[in-house]
């Protein structure tokens, strides 16, 4: 079983079921279905899943209900004598497909006898016209690829590793040369494997990275069929915005140009397509801001944006056949900049972070800045051997207005610190987390 942090917030869930259901969002194929049949069977007596889209008659629990009780005993009679009262999980999975079921959260929970756990894809596109949305009812989490630290898990890898590089960056001091060696070639099978569920097995059952790249294939196949089955309007539009993934990253600033998709257009013909892809959890938008100041948003340029795959990996497979091997091995006549900035931007978007990145004509370009405990930090990543040539970090930091305390230049080579700039591994892009903020914050005139 692969091993995923989302776990323990199921744990969180299972404590406090009597008083809040649980809705568990993320793109599709990131293994949400799986985590929670796996939690099921490891926490409880009895497992009911009701699938709307496998089983389109299930849809008939929450159709023409005569009362919320009538609800309960549909659910009951479809779980075929399964209900064990305090002992039984419900899953209803691929809600988005009936809506109206969140609207009944709340007196499923305060009936009791079941815990249950609402589970779908592009529920940031599908649950907009929801009637009734259960506030204080219901708890959302949202599921994500595996991010490195749990495709190290995946791996085998030794949880000493790991600890030895946390306590490396925690201390801002070198990883012992043998561990840096051995989580920089781990990294880069990462950018070729990815965090998808299904891509991660097949390289852990055979280490075939062929079999890998069919899985991958698979997964894009399918979000391509999501983007025609959920908005056929546009489909063709957004379709060509997924597809242009890899060469707009691939471009001199990375950044998303309007005329890939229509000649000669403005962003509002073309907005809703982004916003879809990012409502879907299929792609992770990282908006230009033109000053490296908290709040960030307040700077926020629309319009100016780079868009990110949701999954490393998938993105790698969208590039040309034979690149996989290309990447491990480091070749250093390949441009790999983008897939390293991508699974920055993802391991980011995983841990919490809204992702931006900084431009100017004065000061130069940061490919991320991020908002940390009320400070704006900014996040260098640096695929090649000139690590140390950043301008335009060098030009913020010597900004008094900005008032940045530490920056971030992620790399190939092992930590050094050298003022305000941490040189760092790439990899250690897995414990930037967003500081804790206290329990409470008391106020009082």
């Amino acid at each position: 079983m692969l091993k995923r942090k989302i776990w323990s917030k199921l744990e969180d869930f299972k404590a406090n079921a009597n008083k809040k259901t649980l809705l568990l969002t993320g793109a599709r194929q990131v293994g949400k279905t799986y985590i929670v049949e796996q939690f099921a069977k490891a926490r409880y007596k009895s497992f009911v899943e009701i699938n709307f889209v496998e089983d389109a008659a299930a849809k008939a629990i929450f159709h023409d209900v005569a009362d919320e009780k009538d609800v309960l005993r549909r659910i009951t009679a479809y779980a075929q004598g399964k209900v064990i009262p305090g002992e039984t999980l419900v899953l209803f999975d691929e809600v988005q497909e009936c809506p109206e079921a969140v609207t009944y959260a709340k007196f499923l929970v305060d009936k009791g006898g079941c815990h249950y756990i609402y589970s779908g894809s592009l529920l940031g596109v599908e649950l907009k016209n929801v009637r009734s949305v259960p506030v204080g009812y219901m708890d959302e989490e949202e599921m994500y690829p595996l991010d490195f630290e749990e495709f190290l898990m995946a791996n085998g890898e030794s949880a000493d590793v790991v600890s030895e590089a946390k306590a490396a960056f925690e201390e801002r001091r070198a990883v012992d040369a043998f561990i840096h060696d051995r989580l920089m070639r781990y990294f880069k099978l990462y950018l070729v494997v990815g965090g998808m569920p299904a891509a991660v097995q097949k390289y852990v059952d055979t280490n075939d990275l062929a079999a890998v790249a069919a899985e991958q294939r698979f997964v894009i196949r399918a979000y391509r069929r999501d983007i025609s089955k959920y908005d056929p309007d546009h489909a063709l539009r957004i379709r060509e915005i997924y597809d242009l993934l890899p060469s707009e990253l691939a471009s001199e600033n990375k950044r998303f140009k309007m005329t890939g998709v229509v000649p000669d257009s403005r962003f509002s013909r073309v907005e809703d397509g982004f916003l879809w892809l990012k409502n879907a959890g299929v792609a992770i938008p990282a908006y230009c801001v033109e000053e490296p100041k908290s709040p960030l948003r307040l700077s926020e340029k629309r319009n100016l944006f780079k868009l990110f795959s949701n999954d490393v990996g998938l993105l790698a497979a969208m590039y040309a056949e034979g690149i996989q091997l290309r990447i491990i091995a480091g070749e250093s006549a390949l441009n790999i900049g983008a897939v390293y900035e991508n699974a920055v931007a993802q391991e980011l978007v995983a841990h919490g972070f809204s992702p931006y990145y900084y431009h100017s004509k004065k000061r130069g370009e940061l490919d991320f800045v991020v908002e940390n405990a009320g400070h704006a930090m900014p996040i260098e990543v640096k695929s090649g051997k000139d690590y140390k040539r950043h301008n335009a970090l060098g030009n913020v930091l010597a900004d008094t207005n900005y008032r940045i305390g530490e920056a971030f230049v992620l790399n190939n080579e092992n930590l050094e610190r050298d003022g305000k700039i941490t040189y760092m591994p790439v990899y250690m892009s897995m414990f930037i987390v967003p500081d804790a903020l206290p329990d409470k914050l008391i106020y009082r005139i």
